[in-house]
């Protein structure tokens, strides 16, 4: 599999500080926080918790994460050949990447892959994982790895960080999508594919984002 890759609109670095509020990008626009720490702060007490109960699974969840979203890049890139390369990747990454490559299979014509993004006007900041089709459809794509299949109810802050993108996308290249796409990889086996229109989120996203600041008692 070739991908294509269609050239994108030029988009400057951007560099990320995280605190005790979450991550923060230094934007053109000023400092603005991450979608990732917006979209999921109601969660984040959670997670704080059983991270430090649990610190080896939270370490290995990380670095499985890490590792199969750069396997995917590369892929993606076109550097990454599945025959001649499989034996330098670790076997249960390369398990969970198999289980999603007919998926990811069904990308071309990529306009973005990791690529930053940054909106004054939407107020967040981040990295998206794909823009691209995906069945012939224009896409936020965001990939996972996940240690057991995930309910639709349970990850609504994935389609609100897509959404976010989104409308980065647009406010940034006047380009707009309407379609986000969410491509998970379990450890059950099961590859799940979950996806949805910005628009049925965008009024979730602004109520999150504007909790999230009454939270940092911005709105006092």
């Amino acid at each position: 599999m070739k991908f294509t890759h269609t050239e994108s609109p030029f988009l400057e670095e951007i560099s990320a500080v995280t605190d005790e509020n979450g991550r923060h990008y230094s934007t053109p626009e000023g400092k603005l926080p991450s979608v990732t720490t917006v979209t999921g702060f109601k969660k984040s007490k959670f997670f704080a918790q059983w991270r430090a109960n649990n610190p080896k699974e939270a370490k290995r969840v990380t670095r499985r994460g890490n590792t199969l979203h750069k396997l995917i890049e590369d892929y993606i890139n076109n550097e990454f050949n599945v025959d001649e390369d499989k034996g330098n990747i670790r076997p249960d990454i390369l398990e969970l990447f198999l289980q999603l490559q007919p998926e990811l299979d069904k990308i071309n014509n990529v306009v973005a892959l990791e690529v930053p993004l940054w909106s004054e006007s939407v107020g967040l900041a981040g990295r998206v994982d794909c823009i691209a089709e995906h069945d012939g459809e224009l896409s936020i794509i965001d990939f996972k790895g996940a240690t057991r299949s995930k309910r639709r109810s349970d990850i609504e802050n994935y389609f609100l960080q897509a959404t976010a993108y989104s409308l980065m996308w647009q406010d940034r290249t006047g380009q707009e999508i309407n379609k986000f796409k969410i491509l998970i990889s379990c450890e059950d086996g099961e590859v799940q594919v979950f996806e949805g229109s910005p628009i049925q989120y965008t009024k979730k996203l602004y109520d999150t984002i504007q909790e999230y600041k009454e939270s940092l008692g911005l709105f006092a």
